[in-house]
């Protein structure tokens, strides 16, 4: 401890404080600066002198050897001591220099003359003065020359080169809480462990961003084995402080023993950060990205590591790069896959195995790539073709190989892969292949492919036999791959015999090859045949979707109809549909073909089953919200669906119920959705269910693709008016007619359904609404009409006769106008209490004759004017016009059968009413036997 001063001693075994350790050591400086001034003047000369603080050797030498002294050079201690100045006066904003400013410094530094202004520049030039003035007699040297000078500059430059590179990172800790810093470490040191903490949360509270008192609270948490605290405390100063590989590696490590993968990943980004080209970094992090399932992130560290991996690790590089291709197609990523291995046979030809040449050529044949597949195998694997030469292509082929023999080894060994690209490019007939007898027969069958894709036939018909050679038990997949190649390309006669071997092994006697089987079958018209293996596939696996619509097109084609329903029953339970979206997909493509083979068979119930089934899955949140079900019934001992109103339980969230249902019906578009919608409406209608067709409409009004399309929801509304009307359900059908009439207010078409379904109905809900309507269209003749008739039947004969004249003023000529003015006058006058009945009665019968000016004298205007006469109790001038109606014909009215438009029955009934009334009954009996009488 001797080499320490005393208050440092006392303030670290806390005998006194860290403002009395301050005060005592300011006080030592100011008493041991007295002492160098003194010693400074008794020296004679600089070559004697102790070097100033800042000024290294380098620089010492130069200058003394510009002066002529010689300098000895101080020890490595002191020179590693030169430089604590850049410590001392790490606040000072002038220590803060870039690397822009350096440079920018050098630059300057080589153009101006010295200047030693700055620290110890003083000193310096004090010294050198004196130096010369005691020197003046003795000192015969040359003056200094400009070599010397740029010298001298020159390593002023390199230290302060050298001064910049060594230079600590600057602590964001405030020289004001240092010394607490401090205190806190000792007292972690010493096991105070909890006031270290209060410390170290003091330090934080007033500068968040240093770093050393979360250190040091990570060291204090790793102790007490609280590891959860001591990894955040930890990640905290890592960020804070630009930590090191290692530490980030620690870190790592860390949260790995906590199961937090996420932040080791983080972690281990930070130190490849500061480490790219560590293999073993990326490495973990590639299998963390695997770990959590990340294959993208997983695959791009790994294509980091194969840039890294140095040639001579060639056999890792491989076996790498065949994993990384293996990944890559398991997830249908055939491009990165053939990228990958195109570059390891690139890289490593001479560690090329037949594992390695198998996975490229399976690669380039997923890929359809023959030609490059068949380049490989001729490369790699040894295998010659032997080719014919057209005349036509014999003198570009002779040319394309000089060109090859020119950029072949000293040998003169063509390469097999030039030699395979020229036959290829040439389009000439390979008439044999020439194959070593070590091939493996996975790459024989790979070439058999090849050969068929690329229609080469010549050597196919030894290499297939070879292959059948082989019993089918052990290379069963061999004879797949070959089968389904011919398959592939219309060879079926080729293909069966591949076929037929497998189907009846053990081992390879799978769903897949029968399905293979039944299509070889079908394409050569073997209907039965085909059919027996289709059912086979549907025995194996059952909810293999296209197997099962092949088997019902068959068996349709084979007059087995019930056959065929059958092969198109459900697949999955109501509970797989509700998770699973490509079941439910599946379920929808099955439920398609049935209701089209149903509907072609007339069996109507059973097609409507289906279609409510397919579309209560598209409406599945939308009947939830028009509380309409799907339940089951039994009708003549079969059960068949219903659509039917019911409580249904709220669903939390709408969208994202809609969203999932989406994703589950997308397997049809919006048109084909609509067009099932549609068919099943009209069903519906057919059947005479138009209670369904109702709820059905209504439902699917609740649906979003189907509301926002304007067409579509006028055509449901549409659908729904004509339901409820034929379902005599009124007050629905208002429901549908009026929104209709506000969208639309001009079409006489909706006003005629509008009038029919207010006179059938027996409520007075559309008086109200007339009026609003009226208020907003004032000049609707129709709307002015028919408030008209609401207040007449509702006893208002003013409002009513103010309606008729309003629209009697703008189309007088119209008979029916004339005649409702005219029989609101006779109501009027038909009153107990009125005044004037003579002049009411007087003006009706004026609008009567103009209506029956206007209508001509025929059964209905003789009918009115008899029925007004009647009403007034002119029962022997009613007599003669019910007479006079009675003897004309009736007319007849286009679109309305004839009996519907004679008004014999009801005249008679009214004419007998009068001679009831006067007694004549014998009269009255005849009448009624006469007309009304059925």
């Amino acid at each position: 401890m001797s080499g320490f001063s005393s208050e440092l001693i006392d303030y670290l075994e806390g005998r006194i404080t860290f403002e009395e350790f301050d005060q005592r050591r300011d006080e030592r400086k100011a008493t041991e600066s007295e002492v160098p001034a003194v010693q400074e003047d008794a020296k004679p000369s600089t070559s004697a002198q102790i070097p100033e603080e800042g000024v290294s050797p380098g620089v010492q030498q130069v200058f003394a050897s510009m002066l002529g002294d010689k300098l000895e050079l101080p020890s490595s201690d002191e020179e590693d001591d030169s430089l604590s100045y850049a410590d001392d006066d790490e606040d000072d904003e002038d220590y803060k220099v870039e690397e822009k400013e350096e440079t920018t410094m050098q630059k300057v530094s080589a153009k101006k003359p010295l200047n030693l202004r700055g620290k110890g520049g003083r000193g310096w030039r004090g010294r050198k003065k004196r130096a010369l003035k005691d020197e003046k007699e003795d000192f015969t040297a040359e003056d200094p020359t400009v070599g010397d000078v740029f010298a001298l500059e020159m390593e002023l430059s390199r230290e302060n080169d050298k001064m910049m590179r060594e230079r600590r990172h600057r602590s964001k800790l405030p020289r004001a809480l240092r010394g607490l810093m401090g205190e806190a470490n000792i007292r972690y040191a010493r096991g105070e462990k909890e006031d270290a903490i209060l410390m170290c949360m003091e330090i934080i509270r007033q500068a968040p961003l240093a770093h050393e008192p979360f250190s040091t609270l990570a060291m204090i948490y790793e102790d007490d084995l609280d590891m959860d605290k001591a990894l955040q405390f930890g990640l905290i100063a890592a960020h804070l402080n630009s930590a090191a590989c290692e530490e980030w590696i620690r870190l790592a490590e860390m949260s790995l023993e906590q199961d937090n993968i996420r932040q080791a990943i983080i972690c281990y980004s930070k130190a490849i950060k500061s480490d790219p080209t560590n293999v073993r970094y990326l490495w973990e992090r590639a299998s963390l990205h695997m770990r959590l399932g990340e294959h993208k992130q997983c695959m791009d560290g790994y294509r980091r590591i194969l840039t890294l991996l140095p040639m001579e690790d060639g056999e890792h590089f491989m076996q790498l790069s065949k994993d990384m291709a293996k990944s890559y197609y398991e997830s249908n990523d055939l491009p990165s896959a053939l990228g990958v291995i195109e570059e390891a046979l690139e890289r490593h030809p001479s560690l090329v195995s037949d594992d390695l040449i198998n996975m490229a050529a399976e690669l380039y044949v997923a890929n359809r790539q023959y030609d490059k597949a068949l380049q490989v195998l001729v490369q790699f694997s040894g295998i010659v073709l032997e080719c014919n030469e057209s005349e036509s292509a014999g003198e570009e082929q002779q040319q394309e190989q000089e060109r090859a023999e020119e950029e072949t080894n000293e040998n003169n060994e063509r390469d097999p892969k030039t030699e395979a690209e020229i036959a290829l490019k040439n389009n000439c007939e390979i008439k044999d292949v020439l194959i070593p007898e070590n091939t493996p027969v996975d790459l024989k069958a790979k070439l058999t492919v090849c050969f068929i894709h690329l229609h080469v036939n010549a050597p196919l018909e030894g290499l297939v036999s070879s292959l059948m050679e082989q019993s089918p038990e052990e290379i069963g997949d061999l004879y797949l791959d070959v089968g389904e190649a011919y398959l592939e390309e219309g060879e079926y006669m080729s293909a069966l015999p591949l076929l037929s071997a497998l189907v009846i092994s053990e081992q390879y006697n799978l769903a897949v090859v029968w399905l293979r089987h039944a299509e070889c079958l079908k394409a050569l018209g073997h209907m039965e045949a085909a059919a027996q293996s289709y059912t086979r596939v549907v025995d194996m696996a059952p909810q293999h979707l296209e197997a099962r619509l092949s088997l019902a097109t068959l068996q349709q084609q084979l007059g087995r109809p019930d056959c065929a329903l059958k092969a198109l029953e459900s697949m999955y339970d109501s509970e797989t549909l509700a998770q699973d979206s490509s079941a439910a997909q599946k379920e929808l493509k099955l439920l398609l073909h049935r209701s089209t083979l149903l509907k072609t068979q007339g069996e109507t119930q059973d097609y409507l089953d289906a279609m409510i089934t397919m579309i209560s899955m598209l409406l599945k949140v939308a009947m939830q919200r028009a509380m309409v079900c799907v339940r089951s019934v039994t009708v003549s001992g079969k059960s068949h669906l219903r659509l039917v109103k019911a409580s249904l339980p709220e669903i939390a969230d709408h969208e994202a119920a809609y969203l999932d249902n989406t994703g589950k019906t997308n397997v049809l578009s919006k048109e084909d959705w609509w067009q099932l919608l549609v068919s099943c409406v009209l069903t519906l209608c057919d059947v005479r269910r138009y209670e369904e067709a109702e709820l059905l409409v209504e439902s699917a009004m609740e649906f979003y693709s189907f509301y926002d399309n304007t067409t579509r929801r006028k055509e449901m509304e549409c659908f729904g008016l004509s339901a409820t009307i034929l379902d005599r359900n009124y007050y629905k059908a208002y429901n549908y007619i009026r929104l209709m009439l506000m969208e639309s207010v001009d079409r006489p078409q909706l006003w005629n359904i509008f009038n029919q379904m207010t006179i059938t109905s027996h409520h007075q809900r559309h008086h109200r609404f007339c009026l609003r309507m009226l208020l907003k269209n004032p000049s609707n003749l129709a709307l002015g009409f028919l408030c008209g008739h609401n207040a007449l039947v509702s006893g208002s004969f003013k409002h009513a006769l103010g309606q008729y004249i309003q629209v009697f003023q703008n189309q007088p000529t119209v008979p029916l106008h004339s005649l409702c003015v005219g029989l609101t006058f006779i109501h009027m006058a038909s009153q107990k209490y009125v005044d004037k009945r003579h002049t009411l009665v007087m003006q009706g019968f004026s609008f009567l004759w103009r209506y029956v000016d206007l209508r001509g004298v025929c059964q209905e205007s003789m009918y009115n004017l008899g029925r007004a006469l009647h009403q007034i109790g002119l029962t022997h001038l009613a007599i003669h016009y019910y007479k006079a109606a009675l003897d004309l014909p009736a007319q007849k009215l286009e679109g309305i059968p004839d009996e519907h438009g004679d008004l014999r029955r009801e005249i008679a009934f009214n004419l007998s009413l009068i001679y009831q009334a006067s007694g004549n009954m014998r009269m009255a009996h005849q009448l009624i036997n006469t007309h009304c009488i059925i």
